[in-house]
């Protein structure tokens, strides 16, 4: 499943890719005569309801599902789904529980532009869920910079939570996947001499478009991360050049350190950034960041307003 959080009234709702349609979930597991279904209320609650959660889910989409391919028209007047081009997409998960953690350096290329030497162990670092937004939203460049910079990257979201989770299982500890564009003012993570004020400004953290669910993505180190600018493509690789895998990144980070459901890790971005190829982020850009058969989170830059 491709799942979406919808802005809606008066409050936002989860929603299952169908086509050219957004599933209702809570609203279609209802009307399959499930009555309410709390899982479904939100995304984190989904997460953590685990696999009664995802079961709910399928079969809400199934039921949506069908009656969209009876009457399209009769399902949306009953609220089971609406058409993709008539809601807006927030993030999918729009205020995580806990910082994202991030991967620094964690593909070799990426480490040699930045002039650093790649790491032996996992790099790790924090952004504020304060940094979220979804697609089509902006990205402000605020005043406090002048070097305003993108870095592609595929998102782990976590679904069964652990400590000392050894890599045999961790994949069975993740929920699924997304895109995420890790927006850096290069200029303030130099001055700071670390990383978490360049790159937890608000805004700098758009997420989405959809979580892809595990069962789609058998093996997370056979995608392609590509990011592009005004449609130049500025970066692009396949995630089997991770210096550390997605089960490493897991495995590692949850020593002594317990996940829980809804926790994000974003997996480093690869070579091609702004500050090491002089196309550092304008206002009026559009950035696309895209992963293999996840939909393309698109973001524009725009000038400080506030």
């Amino acid at each position: 499943m491709h799942l979406v959080t919808v802005d809606g009234t008066p409050r936002p709702w989860v929603g299952a890719l169908a086509g050219t349609h957004v599933v209702d979930l809570a609203a279609a597991a209802q009307a399959a005569g499930g009555g309410p279904a709390p899982a479904l209320a939100t995304m984190l609650d989904l997460v953590r309801a685990g696999a009664a959660g995802l079961a709910a889910a399928r079969a809400a989409l199934a039921h949506a599902q069908t009656a969209l391919g009876r009457d399209a028209a009769g399902a949306e007047r009953q609220g089971l789904a609406r058409p993709r081009n008539q809601v807006r997409l927030l993030a999918p998960i729009p205020r995580p529980a806990k910082n994202i953690v991030c991967l620094g350096r964690n593909y070799a290329e990426h480490a040699a532009e930045r002039g650093s030497a790649a790491p032996t162990i996992p790099v790790y670092f924090t952004k504020p869920h304060t940094t979220v937004i979804g697609p089509e939203a902006e990205i402000i460049y605020h005043r406090c910079t002048q070097q305003l910079d993108y870095e592609v990257e595929l998102a782990v979201v976590i679904g069964a939570g652990g400590r000392n989770i050894p890599k045999e299982r961790a994949l069975s500890h993740v929920f699924g996947y997304t895109i995420m564009n890790d927006v850096t003012a290069r200029d303030l993570q130099k001055a700071h001499t670390q990383w978490f004020k360049g790159k937890s400004l608000d805004t700098f953290g758009p997420l989405g478009p959809a979580i892809v669910t595990a069962d789609e993505v058998p093996d997370p180190q056979r995608l392609r991360v590509t990011l592009r600018v005004n449609g130049q493509v500025r970066q692009s690789a396949g995630t089997d050049t991770m210096l550390f895998d997605v089960v490493t990144c897991i495995a590692v980070l949850s020593e002594g350190l317990t996940l829980e459901p809804g926790d994000l890790i974003a997996t480093g971005t690869p070579a091609g950034v702004g500050a090491a190829t002089d196309g550092l982020l304008k206002v009026g850009d559009v950035v696309e960041a895209e992963v293999t058969g996840f939909g393309v989170l698109r973001n524009t830059v725009v000038a400080d307003r506030g």
